[in-house]
Formats: structure tokens, C-alpha cells, sequence
């Protein structure tokens, strides 16, 4: 256990979730959001753009974040992970103009390359050491969960991936969407996973071994109201948004915290990062089923989540 401002008490776990839950700026509805939205959507909503969203993972993908981990003998250390793009899938709404994030000079080429780790592929197949980026043409999904804009699965070795941004901006070039589309205009199935991998700590301590836990979060990324779902599919997953994202203050502004809905754990010492006195281990097992049947709703073969869920 550690104290948290000397009055909250939480466990290492938590304290993780805590500090790796990106809070992103909310902006009202604007006229042409709305419309896109129904008539009782209008009043006091309020949503976020992708560019914001990558913008809070910035600073984190230099410098990493501090996570403030209490060790075994009480003492205290800030264990800092690095964000790695593991996954994303965005679905816009149905009613939201292709072209618009599409424009008709930005040609998707697909092609590969064995320098790199990035490997772009017209299927889901690819080899071990590449990854895949798609849109709907050229990966057809369920017509319920809205129109596919773009998918990217990494399969690259850990120490071959740039940091997240890196990484958005990249898939940016070829999929400008990933940075000007709203979370208004994605589908409840829209959604991205962080592989964090620790690179350092501070103060050092010697039980190295102990801290070298690796996370694989979960987060979606629309902020759709109930009343915009336009099938069962995406009801099944709205429940997961209402659930999950919740309105906070940020520098004296509202903001969306995008806690985690899903997490699987590689190397993980049990003894250092939960609390037999809490609900971690309820925590984890409902964290990690999510993220399973998510993926089993979406038809989606993460190699990240196979990967941590076998070691």
C-alpha cells in the first residue's frame, strides 16, 4: 500500500491506471457536428478531436510517465513507461462524408518494405515482425459498427517501435483522420490500446527485476449519446463507453478521462503490484475479460494481447 496526498490509499495497480489515464480538453457541439447528431444530442454535449487526444501522450513519449510505486521495504520510487502504439481501430458513423477524411489526392498506397518494421498489407495477414494498417476497402468489417476509416496492428519487437506520437504521426500522413476527425463522428467501436514498456526509475533501487512489468491498456475513443446508436452492435458497446469515460476538470477546464476498459499484464509481480486487501484481483480479471470479449465482439486478432496473455 502507499499513501497517495497522505489521505488515499491504493495499490501500485491503481496507482498505475491512475497515472497512465489520459485526460483530453472537451470542446461544445459545433454546427457541423450537428448535423450529424440527433435532435436531443444537441443540448450540452460537449466532445473531443483525435489531435488533443495524441496530444497528452507528448510528453509521455519522450520522457515517459512517472508511475509512484512503494516497494516491498516502504520505500518509494517513480517507475517511468514509455507508450507504443499497440492497436487502433476507427469506425466513423455512417452519415459522416468520406471525403471529408479521405480527401480524393490522398491515395492509400500499400506496400512493403523488410526495412521496416511497418508493414502495410491488403489483409488481415502479416508477418511477425510487421504490422498492418487498412481502411474499409481493403478490410471489409461489420456494416453494424459503422464505416472502417482505418486499422493498425503492430507486430513489430518492442525495441524496434517508435513512441506512440511518433507512431500517429506517421499513420497520419496516409490517414489525416487520425488527426482531425471528433469523437462525435466515431462509432462506439472506435478504439486504441498502449503497449507501456518501463525504460527507467527514480530514485534506482536494486530489486530491478521487480519493476519490470509490462501493460497493455485498452481505451475507446467516441463520446456518441445513447440516443445516436444506430444498431444493436453498437449498443452492445456503448455500455463500455457510459462506463468507463467520465467527464472531469482539467486546468479549470471540462475535460474526458479515457480510463483503461481493458488491460492485460506481462511480468507482472504479483506481490509488488497489488493489495491482498482490495479488489485487484477482482480489478484485473474484469479488466482483462473486457478487453478479451472486446475483441472478440470486433473480430479483432490482436498480436500484443496474444502475446502478453501466453507469458
Amino acid at each position: 500500500m502507499r499513501m497517495d496526498s497522505g489521505l488515499l490509499k491504493t495499490s501500485n495497480l491503481q496507482s498505475f491506471l491512475a497515472h497512465i489515464t489520459p485526460s483530453v480538453p472537451t470542446y461544445p457541439l459545433t454546427k457541423d457536428l450537428s448535423s450529424i447528431c440527433q435532435p436531443t444530442e444537441k443540448e450540452n454535449m460537449e466532445h473531443f478531436t483525435l489531435a488533443d487526444l495524441w496530444s497528452q501522450y507528448e510528453e509521455w513519449s519522450v520522457y515517459g510517465v512517472g508511475v509512484p510505486i512503494i516497494l516491498p521495504d516502504d520505500e518509494t520510487t517513480d517507475q517511468y513507461y514509455v507508450p507504443y502504439l499497440s492497436a487502433i481501430q476507427l469506425y466513423t458513423r455512417k452519415s459522416l462524408a468520406f471525403s471529408r477524411i479521405f480527401p480524393q489526392d490522398n491515395q492509400c498506397e500499400c506496400s512493403s518494405d523488410d526495412n521496416e518494421s511497418d508493414t502495410m498489407s491488403k489483409s488481415s495477414d502479416a508477418s511477425s515482425d510487421g504490422s498492418v494498417i487498412t481502411h474499409e476497402n481493403l478490410f471489409p468489417r461489420k456494416d453494424s459498427f459503422g464505416q472502417m476509416y482505418a486499422q493498425y496492428i503492430e507486430y513489430g519487437s518492442p525495441y524496434r517501435r517508435p513512441p506512440l506520437v511518433d507512431k500517429v504521426k506517421e499513420l497520419a500522413r496516409r490517414f489525416p483522420g487520425l488527426l482531425s476527425l471528433k469523437s462525435e463522428e466515431l462509432s462506439p467501436a472506435s478504439w486504441f490500446s498502449v503497449a507501456w514498456y518501463p525504460i527507467y526509475h527514480i530514485p534506482a533501487c536494486a530489486n530491478v527485476e521487480d519493476l519490470s512489468a509490462c501493460f497493455l491498456t485498452y481505451h475507446t475513443i467516441s463520446t456518441l449519446s445513447e440516443d445516436s446508436i444506430e444498431s444493436d452492435d453498437e449498443k452492445d458497446l456503448y455500455s463500455v463507453i457510459g462506463r468507463i469515460n467520465k467527464p472531469v476538470k482539467k486546468n479549470g477546464r471540462n475535460a474526458i478521462a479515457l480510463s483503461p476498459f481493458g488491460l492485460s499484464t506481462y511480468k507482472m509481480q504479483e506481490d509488488l503490484w497489488k493489495d491482498p486487501k482490495s479488489f485487484d484481483n477482482e480489478t484485473l480479471n474484469a479488466l482483462y475479460n473486457e478487453a478479451y470479449y472486446w475483441l472478440m465482439q470486433l473480430g479483432v486478432e490482436h498480436h500484443d494481447f496474444k502475446f502478453f496473455a501466453t507469458h
